[in-house]
């Protein structure tokens, strides 16, 4: 099985931070999962005309097959003015409908207030379900106070929050396999 975590930030590393600790956390519930982390700021993504896949760039391209061939997704973005980044709805633009069909599509957002913890439920979600992604009841917000200066997510809560998401999506894709 395997598991890729999109970050969809082209600056800083608190979003990439934040997916690469759910799939460590999927990782280490089940070792036979290989996780991959996409951090689209180490791509260089076109935006979407309409064209066949066929016609972008090959960062284009690869990122986009690379999402299609997991078993499972977990996306992360941070929350610019009330919504997700620009570069993650732009890719999210690529996927014809029923593409994360039996696919677990996890959201992890990082924001600056908290009053955008609901952006994931009111922005994310509906894009997810509308390709078809069974998306996990639970779902993590960061504030970045919760970052140290490395990056690290210093809040115990989160952490615990963390392993419950990474829980729910290992047993719901196990549960689609039946």
């Amino acid at each position: 099985m395997k598991l890729v975590g999109i970050s969809g930030s082209l600056i800083g590393a608190k979003t990439s931070k934040a997916v690469y600790e759910v799939l460590s956390a999927v990782k280490a519930l089940d070792f036979s999962v290989q996780i991959e982390l996409i951090d689209l700021k180490e791509y260089e993504i076109e935006f979407v005309n309409g064209s066949p896949l066929s016609f972008y760039n090959d960062d284009t391209i690869k990122v986009v097959n690379k999402i299609l061939e997991a078993d499972m997704l977990v996306f992360g973005t941070p929350i610019y003015q009330a919504s997700i980044s620009g570069v993650l709805k732009n890719l999210l633009d690529f996927f014809p409908v029923d593409s994360f069909k039996k696919k677990v599509t996890g959201m992890i957002t990082t924001g600056g207030t908290e009053k955008h913890f609901l952006v994931s439920e009111y922005h994310l979600r509906p894009i997810l379900t509308y390709l078809k992604g069974t998306v996990p009841v639970n779902q993590v917000f960061i504030h970045n106070d919760n970052f140290d200066d490395d990056t690290e997510i210093t809040n115990a809560g989160l952490k615990k929050r963390i392993q419950k998401l990474a829980e729910e999506m290992l047993s719901l894709q196990n549960s689609m396999k039946k």
